[in-house]
């Protein structure tokens, strides 16, 4: 059917050959758009994928239970989808860390930002003032 006649639009594109200087590595695209770059080590695709300013969203794609653990534990996002992509739950708390956002919308965390916690302490003790 072709794209809309106005608005900018992307069909789904893979980038390759992508290297970690590159502004399509360090900056957040909202679009069906992917960047690929090969690791060696585990600890060198964390490094990678921890390099940016951006945190929003996360995904660990493997057969291997405590590898998608452990690098899900090491990525610095806000979410992290393990063998998914995106799913999004109402319950669920959803918002970035760094520069991707403050805060969280959706579930009870979402819930708390639109409540004013006030602490009121009242001293009691046997003497008089």
């Amino acid at each position: 059917a072709g794209a809309p006649p106005k608005g900018f639009w992307v069909a789904p594109t893979v980038f390759t050959g992508v290297t970690p200087n590159m502004k399509i590595w360090k900056e957040e695209i909202f679009g069906p758009v992917l960047s690929c770059m090969t690791f060696k080590t585990e600890e060198q695709a964390l490094a990678l994928a921890n390099d940016s300013w951006a945190g929003l969203g996360s995904a660990v794609l493997s057969a291997d239970q405590s590898r998608r653990e452990r690098i899900a534990r090491g990525l610095k996002s806000g979410i992290v989808w393990i063998n998914c992509s995106q799913p999004c739950f109402c319950q669920a708390p959803w918002g970035g860390v760094k520069k991707s956002g403050i805060g969280r919308d959706n579930g009870e965390e979402g819930f708390k930002s639109y409540l004013q916690t006030k602490q009121v302490t009242e001293w009691k003790s046997p003497n008089k003032y």
